[in-house]
């Protein structure tokens, strides 16, 4: 990735210099269309004008693009020779005057790997599609520019493509698609109106065969003003009968309704196209006008209500992007945080107040923040607005610091200024700084304008120091029991030392001597500040059996309890019937484990015993992850046979439990998938498969037939014929993913040494199959046969850092660590070499000091679910 690596003082440098008046970008995409039986196509054409003022006439700059080849470069009229001019990644601009014109001609490449222009062969019927995704900074692989958020403008697009495709991008259509005569078939040219003035990353092309349905959104406001959008959702023609765009629409108007009565500042953009699309790296990308998504959240087979309350929250999160990011963005990524935390934030906060998912400051709780306290605690952390020196580092702070803190903290801010407060500072930044660029400082200054509060302490502790706190309880009784001091002790590690301002509830819980329910009996809000703060408000209160610090989760921080609360829990957690309170409670053991303070084993036995009475979805597949979590990484050597034994049997027994067809069945039913280890368990899956067995309710649709049959793969009781029968059966996208996933997980040698070979040693695959590969490979069932591949590892992320893509190196580097390797001698590998390679690329020590961390956590988990064990 050599050139590639734009650093924050060349693009302050550069929008000093320049401002950029708009783009005309021309895309001729026939080629994507090859005969059936070439090769894959590689390159199409790209050519685009760009109108730029310049505040030093004389001066020089360059213009960014990664492209195979440039055919030719004019600026001003000047000729310019693409040899001398074009080093691969920029082009050398000089002579500049106080107005200019560049026009790039070039070749530019599809993209294998989610960056730039993705093209997607379709397995099942061979029709081709594209999209565009380029946060941070993947436009210069489309068409030429100044690849920097600060240097706004209206982009026009002009595609050229197959005339049976549906073409797409920010704007609205000018006219119909116009013919082409072309050799290569029936084809046009579709032409999109300019765009407001936006940041290169957030264009988007999508184009294809896609299956699109359409609504319309429809607003009067109070003042008489009439408001309408136009819907569009679109998918691949496989999925089509799959695609539920009635509840999409649903929630999207739904979005549409909160952010108008809240923000008072109409979506700017015209339409609003939502396309789910085939390999898709990340979640999604608020792309106005045609935000993009990756096609899992079109269900293909039975889900639970947690998958479409997290498909919800996802479009939430990406409308709220329409106002904080796409109107109003942030200079440079050091800021980063100024749109991901807020989206994340409103994600959250308009799924509660506008959707069907009114539990969703639940999942927040617990599956957001518990991202958020992971990320804050490794060496890695950062503050939420970070120190950005160039595009690596921005990519990998796409991060729980960025995204889940960030949206916790801003969570705090609300219940440090209030509601209304918050939301008319939000207004008048739109209003304020609409189509710009801000930093930290245009955010405060409306919030201190709203709020009547300094924010500059506020800031300095939440949004520029880095770590989370601990919230302690300490309580004092008198002879009849009644608290006569409750105090909140704060903590911070040594090197993470601040101490933060923080407004929480603290709920004070008793069991209910009638059916055992533990309930709240008693509330109070207080301002923790401090190493120590007494809640006075509690004095009196007769004496707890659980004291929760945080409740409500007002609050950023890990909660911890005193040895009564602690007990309490271990014996009754599953009588607290407030769902929000037990899933605090789940966090925040789930958190003592993996600081090493409470044993794996017993983590495993709470949720042996209480988690089939967890009522709320979301949690009990959180419990899942980190249960299965806790076996594989922090349980005692000598505890893991036993430990998965009695998680098969704990799944087993709750699968058939569950209510007939019920959501929580399904949980189970995946859950005991990933966890089944013994003979009885792989003859069960084996029977749901060939349909000799059934549980009553369960439809094992195809989805959960990969779900079954993949852990059958990987124990050895399947093999590759049984893969290839199952394929014949899904012979789709999503088939062919589960296929190379399952060919991978297979307990052989030679299938780790072709698995490795086909993602290390080779860039034949796509990254939706590189991420496949790379799953099946790490299996914890085969610790021994991934033993030297510990060594490999250590030797080849240099390697790979250099010669492929950011995307497909993350995904190399982070999930091939020989984390399942779990022992000291894999721990001094990754020290040996971190200190043996100083001068290695910043973002790929970053990523091996953070596998580190999470070895080193797993070590002392290890050693704590050992000495339980004595």
């Amino acid at each position: 990735m050599p050139g590639e690596n734009l650093t924050r003082d060349e693009a302050r440098a550069r929008a000093q210099l320049l401002a950029v008046d708009g783009y005309d970008v021309v895309l001729d995409l026939r080629s994507a269309v090859g005969p059936a039986d070439g090769p894959e196509p590689r390159t199409f054409r790209s050519t685009t004008t760009i109108r730029f003022r310049c505040a030093e006439p004389g001066a020089r700059t360059f213009a960014d693009l990664i492209a195979p080849s440039v055919t030719s470069v004019v600026l001003n009229g000047r000729v310019l020779a693409p040899a001398a001019v074009f080093d691969g990644n920029r082009i050398a601009l000089d002579r500049l005057q106080s107005e200019n014109i560049l026009t790039v001609d070039a070749q530019c490449a599809y993209s294998r790997t989610g960056e730039g222009l993705h093209r997607f062969a379709d397995p099942e019927d061979g029709e081709v599609y594209l999209y565009t995704q380029y946060e941070p900074a993947d436009a210069r692989r489309v068409f030429a520019n100044f690849e920097q958020p600060d240097l706004k403008a209206p982009f026009t697009f002009a595609v050229t493509a197959p005339a049976g495709w549906t073409v797409l991008s920010n704007a609205e259509r000018t006219g119909e698609p116009a013919p082409v005569k072309s050799d290569s078939g029936a084809t046009a040219t579709w032409r999109f109106a300019p765009t407001k003035p936006i940041s290169t990353y957030i264009t988007a092309v999508v184009a294809g065969p896609y299956h699109y349905e359409s609504e319309l959104y429809s607003r009067t406001f109070e003042d008489g003003a009439k408001l309408e959008i136009p819907l569009g959702a679109l998918c691949r023609k496989g999925l089509a009968r799959h695609f539920d765009a009635a509840d999409i629409f649903t929630v999207t108007k739904q979005g549409l309704d909160f952010f108008h009565d809240n923000f008072d500042y109409p979506y700017p953009f015209g339409k609003y196209d939502q396309a789910f699309v085939p390999e898709y790296n990340i979640g999604a990308m608020e792309n106005p006008g045609c935000v993009t998504f990756r096609e899992e959240f079109v269900f293909r087979g039975k889900v639970t209500q947690a998958s479409y309350e997290g498909r919800a929250n996802v479009i939430l999160h990406e409308m709220a992007h329409m106002w904080f990011g796409d109107l109003v963005t942030m200079e440079w990524w050091d800021d980063l945080w100024l749109k991901e935390s807020f989206a994340d934030f409103m994600g959250a906060f308009s799924l509660v107040e506008a959707t069907r998912f009114k539990d969703g400051w639940i999942t927040f709780a617990n599956r957001r923040k518990s991202w958020a306290y992971r990320a804050d605690q490794l060496p890695s952390t950062h503050p939420v607005t970070a120190d950005i020196g160039d595009l690596e580092d921005a990519k990998l702070n796409f991060d729980g610091i960025t995204y889940a803190k960030g949206a916790s903290v801003l969570k705090q801010l609300v219940a440090y200024v209030g509601r209304d407060a918050f939301l008319e500072g939000a207004r008048r930044y739109f209003k304020r700084h609409a189509y710009g660029n801000t930093r930290l400082e245009h955010l405060l200054e409306v919030l201190e304008e709203t709020s009547g509060r300094d924010m500059s302490q506020w800031s300095r502790s939440w949004l520029q120091t880095a770590g989370v706190n601990s919230l302690t309880p300490q309580a004092t009784y008198d002879a009849s029991g009644r608290i006569t001091e409750l105090a909140v002790l704060q903590e911070a590690v040594p090197s993470h030392p601040t101490l933060r301002p923080h407004r929480i509830a603290v709920g004070l819980y008793r069991r209910q001597q009638a059916d055992g329910a533990l309930v709240r009996y008693a509330r109070a809000e207080a301002d923790v500040a401090g190493p120590r703060t007494v809640v006075s408000e509690l004095a009196g209160a007769e004496r707890p059996d659980l004291i929760l610090v945080n409740d409500d989760d007002l609050t950023y921080c890990k909660i911890r309890f005193d040895e009564v609360s602690l007990d309490t829990l271990r014996k009754h957690l599953g009588e607290l019937t407030d769902p929000l309170a037990r899933a605090l409670c789940w966090s925040a053991l789930w958190n003592l484990t993996r600081d090493a303070l409470m044993p794996a084993r017993d983590f495993l036995d709470l949720v042996l015993r209480f988690a089939g009475r967890e009522s709320d979805i979301g949690v009990l597949q959180m419990l899942h992850a980190w249960v299965r979590s806790a076996l594989v990484h922090y349980a005692a050597p000598d505890r893991r046979e036993q430990g998965a034994e009695a998680l098969a049997e704990g799944a087993l027994r709750e699968l058939r439990l569950a209510d007939p067809g019920s959501g929580h069945q399904l949980a189970w039913a995946r859950f005991f998938a990933s966890v089944a280890v013994r003979d009885a368990d792989f003859q069960l899956a084996r029977g749901l498969l060939d349909g000799s067995a059934r549980i009553d309710g369960l439809d094992v649709d195809q989805e959960l037939r990969w779900t079954f049959l993949e852990p059958l793969a990987a124990h050895g009781v399947a093999d590759e014929a049984a893969i290839a029968a199952e394929l014949t059966r899904d012979n789709t996208a999503s088939g062919k993913r589960h296929q190379v996933r399952a060919l991978a997980a297979r307990p052989s040698a030679a299938v780790k040494a072709a698995a490795w070979d086909d993602v290390v040693g080779s860039d034949a695959l796509s990254n939706a199959l590189v991420e496949a590969t790379i799953s099946g490979f790490d299996q914890p069932s085969q610790r021994e046969l991934l033993e030297p591949y510990g060594q490999k590892y250590f030797a080849v992320i240099e390697q790979v850092w250099r010669d492929r893509s950011i995307e497909i190196a993350m995904a190399v580097v982070r999930g091939l660590f020989p984390m399942l390797q779990g022992d000291r001698r894999t721990l001094d590998a990754a020290d040996a070499w971190l200190g043996g390679h100083l001068e290695a690329a910043p973002a790929l020590r970053r990523l091996v000091l953070e596998a580190r961390d999470d070895l080193a956590r797993a070590l002392r988990g290890q050693a704590c679910d050992e000495a339980a064990g004595k």
